[in-house]
């Protein structure tokens, strides 16, 4: 008997989760999965991406419970029938936050733990553990904690637990919502090299530059329905921003050039026979400087932090002033979020000082501070504990005695959570969560805005109003401080960075300063942006535009 064609089938398939009966998470679902395929779902926060997913195995319906509607096949067996258990074989899940999937003492534990479960010999296991570390080159990291491991390293581990099973199907919500750029780098090699060795693969994911050089097929989502399915090339030709997308820097060059194929990637871009210049309109721009009298909001001078007796932050001084975006970027464990827990006062320096609107940090009750600084931190899951997101918002006003009701309003008409007012925060998808969190800490109108990863899990519509609330933000005199590895948002709405690695400064200043110092871009982990590698001096490798005789690379 021939094994089945598609590895996945969904027939008009429909669904709604618990208690949300009228609002359809997806809606008339036809698709087909063919086996070997590499895959990506893409569309706006909430469009049904990661529910589409669940589907595959089996957490829709048997852990979400809902109201499930058609039919969905796995190896042409439906889903509604087999247990989640049961799917292992056939599809296997990689989740957004690799954290919340590692839980065993090591990584060969890790890799080990599905296997054991399903009963495989020990033989076997062992083989597999090695086997599979060889594939995503973890061999070196067998022996480690996986809580020890980078964002990048976790996220491997993670694809290395699935994978170690040897589904049909590998199946992975966002997986580069939380990674800096050599981490996504590393965990894109590691996907190809599963697919070549034949293995089908589908990503649900916003960041497109990172996503379709390498896919076979698209597949955009609006609402819970199938709105774009073909390959990058002929999707991208089209206007996918209206759905929530937006498109890569290299695709929006060839747009505008009339390249006959466009180049998906800066590499394929740059290795076109090109005679004109790039239009210089698609260059970013960062935001002009405020001026040197705006007051001082916020002073960090020589402050070091140890934790357990280990160095994490050492001798970082910088200033914020009112109308200023700082954006402090670096790897994965560079520090970033343990500097930003210092502003209210979650960290105490231990050598150094912070001061806050001129006052030491160091001796101002936690309460106070929160009236001067808001947070939203990377997960918004932390902070939620509310049951509605109305409420949700409302908490620090209410505590602070700041509640202005046309204010809160504004907010949530900037940041579309008209309809989520009355649903519970933790019921929301990632994106719609990220809005709450970034409300909320607006909500009492601080003096320093501080936002975590804010463009983690966003998509360009989102990305689009951040923008123009941060400029509006900076017009009104907000201090603005972002903690990001999303080089691209913090070129665009950073008037400058700090450069963090291993809990050091290595670089200081604007955007393009910072990136054209190739020695503390390589210490810090990171590679320059798209429009730096295009249009600078420093990172163009060749320059150009209109092709001689037309060009044909993807």
């Amino acid at each position: 008997m021939t094994a089945p064609l598609w590895v996945v089938e969904a027939d008009r398939l429909g669904y709604a989760y618990r208690n949300e009966d009228a609002n359809l998470a997806l809606d008339g679902i036809d698709l087909r999965i063919a086996a070997g395929e590499y895959l990506l779902f893409c569309g706006a926060s909430g469009s049904g991406k990661s529910t589409l997913c669940r589907t595959f195995n089996g957490l829709i319906p048997h852990f979400y419970g809902g109201r499930l509607q058609g039919e969905v096949r796995v190896a042409g067996k439906p889903t509604a029938k087999q247990s989640v258990a049961g799917l292992f074989e056939q599809v296997g899940m990689v989740f957004q936050n690799p954290e919340t999937q590692l839980f065993n003492s090591s990584v060969a534990r890790e890799i080990a733990f599905g296997l054991e479960s399903l009963g495989f010999p020990r033989a076997v296991i062992q083989e597999r553990i090695i086997s599979t570390a060889q594939i995503l080159n973890l061999s070196a990291l067998l022996g480690r904690n996986p809580q020890e491991l980078s964002g990048g390293e976790q996220q491997l581990v993670a694809i290395a637990a699935v994978l170690a099973i040897g589904p049909q199907l590998l199946v992975l919500d966002e997986p580069y919502a939380n990674l800096d750029p050599v981490s996504v780098r590393r965990v894109r090699a590691a996907l190809k090299a599963i697919h070549q060795k034949g293995m089908g693969v589908v990503i649900s994911e916003h960041r497109l530059p990172h996503t379709v050089p390498d896919v076979q097929r698209m597949v955009a989502l609006q609402r819970g329905r199938i709105v774009l399915d073909g390959t990058p090339e002929q999707l991208l030709a089209q206007n996918v921003e209206r759905f929530g997308l937006e498109l890569p820097l290299p695709v929006r060059v060839g747009r505008q050039l009339g390249l006959p194929r466009l180049p998906l990637s800066v590499e394929a871009l740059q290795s076109l026979d090109l005679t004109a210049p790039l239009p210089s309109d698609l260059k970013t721009v960062p935001p002009a400087l405020p001026s040197d009298a705006a007051d001082i909001v916020l002073e960090v001078e020589r402050v070091s932090f140890d934790l357990n007796g280990a160095p994490i932050l050492r001798d970082i001084s910088f200033t914020l002033r009112r109308g200023e975006s700082l954006a402090i970027v670096g790897a994965n464990g560079a520090g970033k979020t343990v500097l930003l827990k210092h502003l209210n006062g979650l960290y105490r320096p231990t050598r150094g000082q912070v001061r806050v609107m001129g006052k030491d940090a160091g001796r101002v009750k936690v309460s106070h501070l929160a009236r001067q600084v808001g947070i939203a931190f990377q997960n918004p899951n932390s902070q939620f504990f509310k049951l509605t997101v109305w409420d949700e918002i409302l908490v620090g006003p209410k505590a602070l005695g700041l509640n202005d009701e046309a204010w809160l309003r504004e907010l949530v008409r900037l940041f579309r959570l008209e309809p989520l007012l009355q649903r519970p925060p933790y019921r929301l998808s990632d994106g719609e969560k990220k809005r709450v969190a970034f409300a909320a800490a607006l909500a009492h109108r601080p003096a320093i805005l501080a936002l975590d990863e804010p463009t983690s899990g966003q998509d360009w519509h989102f990305r689009s109003i951040l923008g123009s609330l941060l400029a509006e933000l900076r017009a009104r005199g907000q201090a603005i401080l972002l903690v990001t590895h999303d080089l691209s948002f913090a070129e665009e709405h950073a008037h400058r960075w700090l450069l963090l690695s291993h809990g050091q400064v290595v670089a200081e200043g604007a955007p393009w300063k910072v990136m054209s110092d190739k020695a503390a871009m390589d210490r810090a982990h990171l590679e320059p942006t798209d429009s730096f590698r295009l249009f600078s001096a420093d990172g163009r490798t060749l320059a150009g535009a209109v092709p001689r005789g037309g060009g044909n690379h993807v």
